[in-house]
């Protein structure tokens, strides 16, 4: 049995070594680290295959040694096999390091072992060889980057912050000098920090965020070398300059999000498999670029106003953008993904630990937009240029509830500029309307039939990022979890601009409390647009009382002021502060009732507002308490596609308390996940995502098969998406090891193939998931019955 288990390690070791003639050992940042643990392999196997055949090796010291050692070696081995550009590198270092010095301390151990052993061992072991290698692994080194790392976390825990020359240090060793790969950075960590939340691994949510805020702070010191090396004679306006480079702009570009970028920049990072907006985090509906003809004007005019030539874009281009593949769109399938050591979803972490993830991420957005994706058409929701030739993008954000966290989805797109710069946001013309389905795996949209569809202002994922001026740097500090880290240019908001927001709020609310129908309706719609357009808004609104007076008013006869207020509530939840202060205003069984007797967008709304609270675990508790359940599952089956969406991601988020499982099975709505689960509906992966939750309680497993789930579970495992594909297999192996006869059915309808296919190319926790199932088949075929 030693003996195995050292045959086990030597084909670890050889495993790992054969990764040297892969092309992706070669980028940074693994090839060092895989260099300096190929050298102590490289000097550690020779000795092992000696000792392969000696009784030394049953000694309980090398047995223990050994098996740390071939764990180790097997992680790294995962670790930079599955190393991609635009995952994480200062969460790879810190993993990597720890497991190099896992390698290194079982080596050391093992070779001192041997030197002291009085056992007989081969000839070619002797002391003074042992000695010679034991020397060669001790002084095996490698710059301890993680070390700096933690240290420079512990200083920004402590309020000293890590110094410059620390900063700079870290920079360095990662190839962080950019701002495109800090930004590339961000939206990997931001993932990582989302995953982490889903998983309710809440020390390392927390870890993550602890790194966000220093690679905030490493862009903060970019931003201020970067003004301090400016070669203008007058300060560049920071709406002339692209988010990407920080450069005065040359040929400006509107992206799906709104946001303006250098043309030659955002079609380097597209190229890359980015689809996501650098600057909000917002998944992108498309990729096109449209020409932003107001911004390219004034930035030509200021420049022949102060006598400054335009930059060449290509010359502060990082290389990775530099040589990504230039112009292409990309699905999000095209994505590289984060792996095992990433944070992982609630459905894998007793799973599978080779999880990759879509890099996507929260969006931040600027102050005069919604707080992200569009959608709207009506008036008071339409983009426009303003004053300063900015396109506005003012819409809505979508609730999109994920299996390892919530993505935004996009609404609407801009088409191009409309209009002049001096146009109002209400004469501004109006966009056609993009749906898309960004559930728990991946985005896709598909075309709304009327531009005219009722709009909301607000829907949103639980990482909410909120909207400031949009001549700010939006990042995120340690110390502000929930609130984005603005880095912003000279001109913050004006405490004046505050002080007349309060004014008015404090106005709005006494109308709220007036017997004049028309009166609350005016001011519950002035608050629903006050709610969309900052934080800061957010932030005033609720501290002037207004939640409890919104919160009355669900029940208000009057259609329409029940629609703003509802509406109102939900945009104000983007701050999670207010979602505690809402659910703690009794609001929940007004939602409800909202729920049951609203507007079909009011039903929209209450159902995105009750998954925003539903962010927070204890509410989970109450609403599945408090009877939502069967009206989110009536929306579910019989609302309008935006309420369905809505309600299978409030379902989701409910079904992770165990307790709400049973409820929303015994609601009925298996039978409309089901029905859902037809790509028509656009609804395959949410609907999927929520029926894998469901399977893992008898109840669920028994509806799935009453309802017909089966077939249509493994139509998704040969046909779906790569997300879709996990869940399906993932509720198909608890269908199956929980019951023969779901077995039987299973295999009647022709799993065995795809399942193979998919054993063989999917991800790898669906090859898991798959290679699990086929061994329960083959072991049903030995007679290895499960229960009935």
């Amino acid at each position: 049995m030693e003996i195995s288990l050292l045959k086990a390690l030597l084909s670890n070791i050889s495993s790992f070594l054969n990764l040297s003639s892969f092309e992706k050992i070669n980028s940074e940042p693994v090839q060092k680290y895989y260099q300096r643990a190929e050298e102590i392999l490289k000097l550690l196997k020779p000795i092992l295959n000696a000792i392969i055949d000696s009784e030394v090796t049953s000694d309980e010291v090398l047995i223990k040694a050994f098996e740390g050692l071939g764990l180790s070696i097997e992680e790294l081995r995962e670790q930079c096999d599955s190393w991609q550009p635009l995952l994480s590198k200062v969460y790879f270092v810190l993993q990597v390091e720890s497991l190099i010095s896992k390698i290194r301390n079982p080596s050391l151990e093992i070779v001192q072992f041997l030197k002291c052993s009085h056992l007989h061992l081969p000839d070619e072991l002797s002391s003074a060889s042992l000695e010679h290698c034991l020397q060669k692994i001790k002084h095996v080194g490698y710059e301890q980057t993680s070390s700096v790392i933690r240290e420079a976390i512990r200083d920004q825990v402590d309020s000293v912050g890590p110094s410059s020359e620390i900063l700079a240090k870290i920079a360095e060793n990662l190839s962080l000098g950019s701002n495109q790969e800090i930004l590339i950075e961000a939206v990997a960590l931001e993932k990582l920090k989302e995953n982490a939340e889903q998983a309710e691994k809440t020390a390392e949510a927390e870890f993550v965020d602890q790194i966000i805020g220093l690679v905030t702070r490493m862009h903060e010191r970019l931003v201020l070398i970067k003004h301090s090396q400016t070669c203008s004679p007058v300060p560049i306006p920071a709406d002339f300059c692209c988010p990407l480079s920080l450069e005065l702009m040359t040929d400006p570009v509107i992206v799906a999000s709104g946001q303006t970028y250098e043309r030659a920049f955002i079609k380097k990072w597209i190229g890359l498999g980015l689809i996501v907006c650098p600057k909000t985090r917002q998944t992108l509906a498309h990729t096109n670029l449209i020409p932003n003809y107001t911004v390219k004007a004034l930035i030509a005019n200021w420049c022949e106003s102060n006598n400054v030539k335009l930059p060449d874009p290509m010359k502060s281009m990082s290389p990775l953008l530099l040589h990504a593949e230039s112009g292409l769109s990309r699905d999000s399938s095209s994505v590289p993904r984060s792996r095992s050591s990433q944070p992982i979803s609630p459905e894998s972490q007793s799973t599978s630990q080779t999880d990759k993830n879509l890099v996507t991420s929260s969006g931040l957005n600027r102050e005069g937009t919604s707080p992200l994706h569009p959608r709207s058409t009506s008036k008071g929701s339409l983009p426009a240029i303003d004053g300063n030739g900015e396109y506005l993008d003012v819409a809505r954000i979508s609730l999109s509830s994920a299996e390892e966290g919530s993505n935004l989805e996009q609404r609407d797109f801009p088409q191009g500029p409309s209009g002049d710069a001096n146009e109002s946001l209400e004469a501004s013309t109006h966009l056609r309307a993009n749906s898309g389905v960004n559930g728990e795996v991946k985005s896709d949209s598909q075309p709304v039939a009327s531009s005219a569809i009722p709009q909301r202002e607000a829907e949103f994922s639980p990482r909410f990022m909120d909207p400031r001026s949009r001549s700010q740097r939006i990042w995120r500090r340690q110390s502000e979890r929930f609130i984005p880290r603005i880095i912003s240019s000279p001109g913050i908001e004006n405490k004046a601009d505050l002080s007349g927001t309060e004014t008015q709020v404090k106005k709005l609310v006494e109308d709220l409390k007036s017997t004049s129908v028309d009166t609350q309706r005016e001011a519950t719609a002035q608050l629903r647009l006050l709610a969309k357009h900052n934080m800061d808004n957010r932030i005033i609104i609720a501290n002037c009382g207004a939640i409890s007076m919104l919160v009355n008013l669900l029940r208000s006869p009057d259609a329409k002021t029940q629609e703003n207020a509802v509406t109102a509530l939900l945009n104000l939840s983007i701050n999670d502060n207010n979602k505690t202060a809402i659910a703690n205003a009794n609001a929940i069984e007004p939602l409800i009732h909202v729920l049951e007797t609203g507007t079909p967008e009011a039903k929209e709304n209450s159902a995105a507002t009750l998954f925003s609270l539903s962010v927070i675990e204890d509410n989970k508790v109450k609403i599945g308490r408090s009877g939502a359940i069967g009206p989110l599952v009536n929306l579910l089956g019989n609302g309008t596609p935006r309420g369905k969406k809505d309600a299978s991601t409030a379902l989701f988020n409910l079904s992770i308390f165990h307790e709400n499982k049973a409820r929303i099975v015994q609601a009925g709505a298996v039978r409309h996940l089901v029905e859902l689960m037809d790509p028509a509906a656009g609804m395959v992966d949410k609907a999927v995502a929520v029926l894998a939750n469901l399977a893992t309680i008898p109840e669920g497993r028994t509806s799935i098969g009453q309802e017909q789930g089966i077939p249509v579970l493994v139509e998704v495992v040969e046909l779906g998406s790569a997300r879709g594909k996990e869940n399906a297999a993932a509720a198909l192996l608890q269908l199956c090891t929980n019951s023969n006869r779901f077995c039987s059915l299973v295999l009647q309808e022709g799993a065995v193939p795809p399942l193979v296919a998919l054993s063989q190319s999917g991800t790898p926790r669906a090859r898991e998931k798959a290679q699990t199932l086929l061994s329960v088949f083959r072991n049903q075929r030995h007679g290895n019955s499960g229960r009935g």
